[in-house]
């Protein structure tokens, strides 16, 4: 090993070592975890009964059931009377059952009330359920997740899931290194390293027998539990010494042990306490906007009854002392009660009597509602994705479909949810020379498979090259070309990807996918990379088996934007090779190097199809120079002053005067229908943001790909927040100046922002963006971003995502939907709505979302009005009956008034209410505005609906009063005539008819004339006489109501009488010049080419690394994995005798490879 890296290591221990000592001196450290020391923790252990907890240390298990059987009943209740009808008609119930004051059975109120709490207790109940158990059972052998206690010793096999956060103790691998698949947290399927300590390491490999691990008896002191994923904090204190602790040694629960056979480690946090369930946030009880102002209304309406029930009680008072008091009859049915106590019963009287104008039936007919609509959704054939169309869309929480049509923040993940995480070689420019399909394929997957270019040759080919030239190859294996074997030889070299063999092929496992498409296409155009030492490099180049001596690697970091590694050929010449992103590449090149211009057009050409593009140099350095830079490389790794300057600065030398060999594009392949479907969301007015964990260049790459950013789009970053932003900027944020702008006051792990009053500023900034872009950000952090637009705005937010890092957003925002995709099904379980594609949320925004807000709206705007209209007769009424609190209608009238004669009619306009069909939804999305506008559900059009029920009411009891005033009509005959108006204006008040909507008219119709003959018959009347009071009506009464023409001719009359404001109003707005919506039909959405011009450098260039820096120290350090030989491959004929220096032959070393020069 170079002795730079010796000094470098050293010095890097050394500063580690302090830092470590100084953060815990200055951080409360408090959490204590003893291994293998149970009856330590057992004591202390988390416990909880009811809403009581008490104890330390979390259980392993965590519960996903939101009931138990002791907490089921209590929280329903709980939350069934969150809402204020509920509440009230509990208190109508407690008072019917007073006699005193009981002016209509107990059973009316009672029985209703019972059915609605029930339905609802057990339709929560059963999602509740639902969600539970369709969640993947995860098992651990031969110990279950649930046994797993702080400061147990775990042996983990590969493949498995990691089932607590763990102190890495040491591993099969060398240097006790291992391999976690961290896909189910921060959502990227590239392999991360972690490595145990040296004391730990040393002592547990020489003899990892369980006595030696269940001997280990260190102690950690480290942080409390937090929701931190990327850093840890902390210290093992074993045999006297002190072993600082950060997140290189922690293995997280839900990562994926990949690649190494076994490792041990110590639990640290488990269950809840463990960082990922930190971040998934707790479970929310969400209302949709809609269910809140109906709350309000409910209470406004309440209080407009007690003051209307008040005014008749003094109205009674008056009347007794003045009226009654002189009329000998109405003296004697008083009882001797004083004026003030008849008031008072009075009140209570006309309180319950008023109660029916909020009816318990509307609950039940709304969750009813909710129902089917969710059933349509699953039902629906053009949501249905995955393989043969066999994933529906499903609706897991059915409460929430209105929110759908008023959505005006969507906020999205990127990778696997805008794209497939599936990067493709596309194309190359090499010594100007542009490589690939002249015709650059669009980002949509419907470019099938790729063209098959002549690789017969290549017994390393495993097919998937998507560069289809064949021009390329020719000069490859013609030797035409010396740029182009350098450029492939940049490719296999410059990396820091790992090797394993199967199957007689090598697999790659990479930092970064862009990494693994790299080498894979090396691959695949006979540049082999076959496998790597702490000091060395082995390629097979076209066949021919090459030894690079690696003598440094100056690994990727966001600051520096590029990778290099110095090499000594097997000619003995020393080589740079570097690649990085165009801006930092370019700016480095020697003086008039070739082919700049064409390179140039051709890093155009790239970004106009929003390729990833990279640039390929190298660099021949001198023996001289190399060693005066290695003796500077380790003075400065000496110096603890400037440390990190003089590092860039000498890395910076040694990438200067670097020769151009060309450029690569990638595709980060989007989604089916991606591009179209957020291009038809913007137009429908919502407000699109991308939340991501990985790095800038790539978000801001895809947006343009996705067409969430205009070709003209400005970029607002850093100190630009400040400036002016408007409809053609974007803002883009990391991770870290989140900080700054977030705040979330039940979490005191979060820093508190200095200006409390900046998130606001920062939400009225974004608000004249086109869009806002976050990098970098954690899942607790995507949970803050989304807590900002709900605080900031009044907007409906919806959180898409399709891994276990969107688990917290999907549960932070209003809605939560969640992909069906390749990160396991931790989205989909705890998201509101499951879908298989993202552009799937065209049908269900436009489509489902707008017709269900629409119906809602509707539906209880016109709920309402029935049954106000309906109970406030009974105010007027008062007037002409001495403020007696006598009910006009009679008993069971009351009750099927809700329950039969109107409910079909109702629950038809709510379930198949539709102004346009779904074609006209999706070729008009501005249609879809009007729900963000809440045009069709606010305070003043309730108002408005209930000021038209209070008209409804005066006309459904005068004009009745009117025509038989002084007539041989009696009370119960026009008891009946206003029972017929209003059920006619409800039928006048339909406007769209469909055969459901006569069926359901003609149904309760037919209904409330079977019903009435038998609730009016006189032989029930004999039977119970309080109960059925009105045997006038009946059909073989002399003076029955039924066969009057008077009756009917008035009730239509009064009927159309009491819908004439809402006529004049539908006139008005069909033949006004103003339309409500402007609109004008879009054709099919279609992919432009972007004109980007040269100097738009955050547009082009991308290299996506994974979170932090490289894994070049690691590599160099010599701590990285053992030798792997190739395998013999089947198809090899050629020598047998080839090794690699200092090592005997491996037995599975390829035979179809020659030797050409040595490591020197």
């Amino acid at each position: 090993m170079p002795s730079s890296n010796l000094v470098g290591n050293r010095e890097r221990q050394f500063v580690v070592v302090i830092g470590f000592s100084l953060t815990l001196y200055l951080t409360d450290i408090t959490w204590e975890v003893r291994a293998n020391s149970r009856h330590f923790h057992k004591h202390r252990r988390r416990r909880s009964f009811l809403c009581f907890r008490w104890g330390r240390y979390a259980v392993s298990h965590s519960t996903l059931f939101k009931y138990s059987p002791l907490t089921f009943l209590p929280l329903t209740l709980y939350e069934q009377f969150q809402r204020a009808a509920n509440l009230y008609f509990l208190l109508m119930v407690v008072m019917q059952c007073v006699p005193a004051i009981s002016s209509i059975p107990w059973y009316t109120t009672t029985i209703p009330l019972v059915i609605v709490l029930s339905v609802r207790g057990l339709k929560d109940l059963a999602n509740d359920l639902v969600r539970s158990l369709t969640h993947p059972p995860i098992t651990f052998s031969p110990s279950q997740w649930k046994d797993v206690c702080v400061g147990d010793v775990l042996r983990i096999h590969k493949d498995q899931i990691i089932p607590a956060d763990l102190l890495l103790l040491c591993s099969s691998e060398p240097h006790s290194l291992c391999y976690v698949e961290t896909a189910d947290i921060d959502g990227e399927t590239n392999l991360k390293y972690r490595q145990a300590l040296d004391a730990t390491h040393t002592e547990m490999t020489s003899d990892p027998t369980e006595q030696t691990l269940a001997a280990f008896n260190g102690i950690v002191l480290c942080e409390e539990p937090n929701s931190r994923l990327y850093t840890f904090r902390g210290e093992l204190h074993w045999r006297g010494e002190r072993h600082p602790l950060d997140s290189e040694h922690i293995l997280l629960r839900g990562t994926v042990l990949r690649n190494t056979d076994t490792a041990f480690g110590m639990a640290i946090y488990t269950g809840s306490d463990s960082k990922i369930l930190r971040n998934v946030g707790q479970l929310r009880v969400k209302r949709t906007q809609i269910e809140k102002v109906l709350n309000k209304v409910v209470i406004g309406i309440v209080l407009f009854l007690l003051l209307m029930a008040l005014l008749l009680a003094v109205g009674s008072g008056v009347f007794q002392g003045r009226v009654s008091s002189q009329i000998e009859v109405l003296s004697a049915l008083t009882r001797g009660n004083s004026p003030i106590y008849t008031a008072f019963l009075t009140y209570w009287s006309y309180v319950i009597l008023l109660s029916p104008a909020m009816p318990m039936s509307l609950y039940i007919t709304f969750e009813m509602i909710h129902v089917l609509h969710s059933l349509f959704i699953g039902w629906d054939v053009e949501m249905r994705g995955g393989v043969e169309r066999s994933i529906p869309a499903q609706a897991r929480n059915t409460s929430l479909n209105e929110e759908l049509g008023q959505v005006g923040h969507l906020l999205s993940d990127k990778t696997g949810t805008l794209t497939q995480n599936r990067l493709l070689f596309r194309q190359c420019c090499i010594a100007g020379n542009v490589y690939g399909k002249d015709e650059l394929p669009s980002l949509c997957p419907t470019s099938a498979s790729p063209q098959t270019l002549d690789l017969s040759w290549n017994p390393f080919s495993c097919g998937g090259l998507y560069l289809s030239d064949q021009r390329l190859v020719d000069k490859l294996r013609g030797q035409q070309c010396t740029q182009s074997r350098q450029f492939l030889t940049t490719l296999a070299l410059c990396h820091t990807v790992m090797t394993e063999w199967r199957n007689g092929a090598p697999v790659y496992q990479a930092a970064s996918p862009d990494e693994e498409a790299l080498v894979g296409a090396a691959r695949e155009l006979g540049w082999v990379f076959l496998s790597r030492t702490r000091d060395s490099l082995t390629v097979s180049e076209l066949g021919v088996k090459r030894h690079y001596q690696l003598l440094t690697l100056l690994d990727f970091t966001s600051q520096r934007r590029r990778m290099s590694v110095l090499v000594r050929e097997p000619e003995g010449g020393l080589k740079l090779y570097c690649k990085g992103a165009d801006i930092v590449i370019l700016e480095r090149l020697q003086k008039d190097c070739p082919h700049l211009e064409s390179t140039e057009r051709a890093l155009d050409l790239f970004a106009q199809s929003c390729l990833r593009t990279l640039c390929i140099a190298e660099r021949t350095v001198s023996e001289a120079k190399w060693e005066e830079w290695s003796k500077t490389m380790a003075q400065a790794a000496m110096t603890t002053r400037n440390h990190d300057d003089m590092l860039e600065q000498l890395h910076d030398d040694m990438e200067r005067d670097l020769k151009l060999l060309g450029v690569t594009a990638i595709e980060d392949r989007l989604q089916d229908g991606v591009p179209e479907t957020i291009s038809l969301l913007r137009q429908a007015g919502l407000k699109v943001w991308v939340l991501t964990g990985d790095k800038k260049e790539t978000a801001v790459n895809i947006g343009y790909a996705c067409r969430l950013l205009d070709p003209d789009t400005r970029l607002l970053e850093g100190d630009e927040l400040r400036e002016r932003a408007g409809e053609k900027s974007a803002l883009v944020l990391t991770g870290p100046e989140l900080v700054n702008i977030h705040y979330r006051s039940k979490d005191l792990e979060n820093l508190l922002i200095q200006e409390p009053e900046w998130g606001a500023r920062f939400m009225s900034l974004a608000g004249l963006c086109q869009s806002v872009l976050c990098c970098r950000v954690t899942p607790g952090q995507k949970a803050d971003v989304v807590t900002l637009v709900r605080k900031n705005t009044a907007s409906i937010t919806m959180a898409i995502g399709d891994g276990a890092n969107d688990v917290n957003m999907i549960k932070t925002a209003h809605i939560g939907v969640g992909l069906a995709g390749v990160e396991g099904g931790q989205a989909v379980q705890n998201a509101d709505y499951a879908l298989a594609k993202f552009s799937f949320l065209q049908r269900l925004l436009l489509v489902h979302g707008r017709w269900s807000y629409r119906r809602i709206a509707v539906f209880l705007r016109y709920f309402l009005y029935k049954t106000c209209s309906f109970a406030l007769v009974h105010i007027w009424f008062g007037f002409f009956n001495g403020f007696s609190a006598q009910s006009l209608y009679e008993n069971w009238f009351i009750i099927l008034y809700t329950v039969f004669y109107t409910a079909m009619p109702v629950e038809c306009l709510g379930i198949f209410e539709q102004d346009v069909s779904a074609e006209c939804s999706l070729s008009w999305p501005e249609l879809y505005k009007v729900g963000q506008r809440q045009e069709l559900f606010n305070t003043w059009l309730l108002a408005a609906t209930l000021l038209h029920a209070l008209y409804t009411s005066l006309v459904l009891f005068f004009m009745p009063l009117g025509v038989f005033y002084n007539s041989a009509l009696d009370y119960q005959t026009m008891a009946v005539t206003v029972s017929i108006a209003s059920l006619f204006s409800i039928i006048l008040l339909t406007r769209h008819w469909t055969k459901w909507s006569v069926a359901a008219m003609c149904v309760s119709f037919g209904l409330f004339f079977v019903c009435t003959p038998i609730t009016h018959s006189p032989k029930l009347f004999e039977k119970s006489p309080v109960d059925y009071y009105f045997p006038g009506t009946h059909l073989t009464s002399t003076t029955n109501a039924f066969p009057s023409p008077v009756v009917w001719f008035t009730a239509l009359l009064t009927a159309w009488t009491a819908v004439l404001p809402s006529f004049t109003i539908l006139m008005f707005d069909l033949f006004s010049d103003f339309p409500q919506v402007h609109i004008t039909k879009h054709g099919p959405v279609e992919l432009q080419k972007s004109g980007f011009r040269r100097g738009d450098s955050h547009r082009r260039s991308s290299y996506a690394m994974s979170q932090g820096r490289g894994i070049g120290r690691l590599i160099t350090s010599g701590a990285s994995r053992r030798i792997t030989f190739p395998p013999v491959d089947r198809r090899g004929t050629l020598g047998d005798n080839v090794t690699l220096a200092g090592q005997t032959q491996s037995d599975d070393a390829p035979k179809n490879i020659t030797e050409n020069g040595s490591s020197k």
